[in-house]
């Protein structure tokens, strides 16, 4: 197929510096990078992996790690109660 394009100064550069690389003619290197540019729009990108940084966070200060369980069986008692309640 014939058609009329007009090409930017600086995109006709690098056509003609890949003709030389590639020793391709005016009409093969521009179809060599149609063909490059419309199959790099069909793939989706592919996402970058997440990455989360650990940091230590500890326990707050006043907060004792030897009475958690205490504290949970309070919670839970406590719930028990308000739930007898109603």
């Amino acid at each position: 197929m014939r058609t009329t394009l007009t090409i930017d100064d600086d995109l006709m550069a690098q056509i003609e510096d890949l003709q030389r690389k590639k020793g391709l003619s005016f009409k093969g290197a521009v179809n060599f990078l149609l063909r490059a540019g419309i199959q790099l729009q069909a793939q989706p990108p592919k996402p970058k992996p997440h990455r989360t940084k650990p940091r230590k966070l500890g326990l707050r200060s006043g907060i004792d790690p030897t009475k958690l369980n205490q504290l949970i069986d309070d919670l839970e008692a406590d719930e028990f109660l308000s739930a007898g309640n109603q």
